[in-house]
């Protein structure tokens, strides 16, 4: 065991715009890496200020009216966090040397197989020498967990003063790299919702994220992925500019919290196979790019490919479930993220939103259509924010007042952009679909405006839980609270301390609900196939030859993934107390998938 080797095996991906807006300082000192999202530069300043105040810490804020604002507030946020997180981390393992009881409680959070454990354990029966043993080994062997950042890389909006509109460098997630880039970070920041290739470009303006003179990195690139194939093509992107991706964050494309993005019906274990067995391919392939770029620019070159780590999220709830990831795909790390918003000690979320949750089930988890960017969204039934929303389109007053303007991405009615949430947006929809209402049937017109109205405005809606948990005060239109669980929570029905959570990820209690909970890869098999089965509805008798050989690609994808899922189940050794179970839903969702009937062109 070294510093290098990280305490845990599971890390708390990023969440909304704001519930682990403050993860780190909750749990790094324990060595449990989270991540923050940096797009909403407000609700980062109105952290730092609380956090300021909690800590007596002398800040006096950055105005919205100086240059740069949303990137200097990210990076003196981030040097904030990673001070407190330092100052939370010293005081934990002068704790831990200075009590057994307290080292005892923290053995008891860690995996049963870590050579951390081990060497913690073989401590605890010191005598005179206990409190400088400990602090020796700790010393030597525990490092505090990584404060990571996310920047959602769709969510790069166009800003002007006035008219004029600003370098593309003032972009919003060009800002918020920026932000990260100049902190006293040395940490990851983890790139999702797809490729954008001005922004990858923008990295090569920061020393950073080069490698040094010993191959080693400050700033670390991971990258959030759905399948082998668009790994492969954003690693070789990057490794053209001599930029080296740390991490590929492999998440199921439905079974998972936040935006879903659905793959064409590739399931998640055939696609943790395709990394498990191409891994090497990813590896060569951007050392070579790399090198040939860092030698044009004239910046040290690696004598080897640097560490490359695979990790996996997205729907995962037991400790047999976490571990067969990491032995079977040989995955670096699992992601746990919707189970900690049970979790007060790890996340921020009022305590109503955190009951609604906990008593949620299956049937209250879906994929909406609220978000503003047009992406499946995945939400519970019951939020204050729908609520309001609902209400406010009964009084004829759809939309928000869209103060943010973060996701006003829409270009339709001006150059500027527009948020499809926005009252603006709306209003105009609205008026346009009343001028053909007598040229439509009334199930026609209710379904168009339904589409128009039932955009939500994410960007205060997922804030506010925060805001309410702190006590910070809510200024502006009354939003309530958006807030984005994957469906597996469903199987969590209670409040849960850190200590319990952890302890059920490494399968030394159980939080889970007393309810049938399906395997992780059979609940993800469902809702594929509700997926395609919606997707067929959807169509329309204009259906083109290209979307029929869509829909038969994912309908043939998932019958190939449940071949892949009979042959697996049949050989590991894992979930065996579930075997039949199993086989018997693969066979069912089979026959299912069998019988759906893709659309044809209709013959003229």
């Amino acid at each position: 065991m070294s510093k290098n080797q990280a305490a845990h095996t599971f890390h708390i991906p990023v969440m909304g715009l704001a519930y682990t807006i403050d993860s780190p300082i909750r749990v790094a000192q324990y060595g449990i890496s989270s991540v923050i999202s940096i797009i909403d530069d407000e609700i980062i300043e109105k952290m730092h200020t609380f956090y300021s105040k909690k800590f007596h810490l002398n800040y006096e804020g950055i105005s919205n009216k100086i240059q740069d604002y949303r990137a200097l507030r990210i990076t003196s946020y981030l040097n904030m966090v990673d001070a407190e997180v330092q100052q939370k981390f010293e005081a934990f393992k002068n704790e831990l040397a200075e009590s057994k009881e307290a080292l005892n409680n923290y053995i008891a959070m860690l995996p049963n197989k870590s050579e951390l454990k081990k060497g913690l354990q073989n401590l605890m029966d010191d005598g005179i020498a206990f409190k400088e043993n400990v602090m020796n080994y700790l010393e030597n062997n525990l490092s505090a967990g990584e404060i990571d950042v996310n920047i959602m890389t769709k969510v790069d909006k166009d800003n002007f003063i006035k008219n004029e509109q600003l370098p593309v460098t003032f972009n919003d997630a060009h800002a918020s790299l920026r932000g990260f880039a100049n902190s006293n970070l040395t940490s990851s920041v983890v790139l999702s919702a797809g490729m954008n290739p001005r922004l990858y470009s923008y990295f090569e303006n920061f020393k950073d994220f080069f490698p040094d003179a010993n191959g080693t990195l400050k700033k670390k690139i991971i990258l959030k992925v759905s399948d082998f194939r668009s790994a492969m093509i954003q690693g070789n992107f990057l490794a053209k500019k001599g930029l080296w991706v740390s991490e590929y964050r492999i998440e199921s494309g439905l079974n998972c919290g936040g935006h879903a993005f659905a793959t064409d019906g590739f399931l998640l274990g055939p696609i943790l196979e395709e990394f498990h067995q191409k891994k090497e391919q990813l590896i060569q392939s951007a050392h070579e790019l790399m090198v040939k770029a860092l030698t044009i620019k004239e910046m040290p070159l690696p004598e080897n490919p640097l560490e490359l780590k695979i990790t996996v999220q997205g729907g995962v709830g037991t400790a047999e479930e976490h571990q067969f990831l990491l032995d079977h795909y040989q995955m670096d790390s699992v992601g746990w993220g919707s189970p900690f918003l049970l979790v007060p000690e790890a996340t921020s979320v009022d305590a109503a939103t955190r009951e609604l949750l906990a008593k949620s089930v299956e049937k209250d988890f879906y994929i909406s259509q609220i978000s503003p960017l047009g992406i499946p969204f995945n939400t519970v039934r019951g939020t204050t924010n729908e609520a309001l929303k609902q209400h406010r389109i009964v009084e004829d007053k759809s939309g928000s007042s869209c103060p943010k303007k973060l996701l006003a991405l829409s270009k339709e009615f001006s150059n500027q952009g527009i948020c499809t949430a926005s009252r603006k947006y709306q209003d105009i929809k609205l008026e346009k679909l009343d001028a053909q209402k007598d040229a439509i049937s009334l199930l026609d017109y209710e379904k168009k405006k339904t589409k128009i109205t039932e955009k939500s405005c994410l960007c205060v809606g997922l804030v506010n839980a925060a805001y309410i948990e702190n006590s910070i005060k809510i200024k502006g239109e009354e939003q309530g609270v958006v807030i984005c669980p994957g469906p597996n929570l469903a199987y969590f029905d209670k409040e849960v301390s850190l200590s319990n959570m952890v302890q059920h990820i490494y399968g030394n209690t159980s939080v889970n609900a007393s309810i049938n909970r399906p395997n992780l890869f059979i609940n993800e098999l469902k809702m594929y196939v509700d997926y395609l089965k919606n997707e067929i509805e959807e169509t329309t008798s204009d259906i083109t030859a290209g979307q029929i050989k869509k829909l038969q690609s994912f309908k043939n994808n998932l019958l190939e993934g449940i071949e892949y899922y009979s042959k697996l189940f049949s050989e590991t050794q894992f979930f065996k107390m579930d075997f039949v179970k199993i086989q018997n839903q693969l066979h069912d969702y089979k026959n299912s998938i069998f019988i759906i009937e893709i659309p044809q062109l209709e013959m003229v």
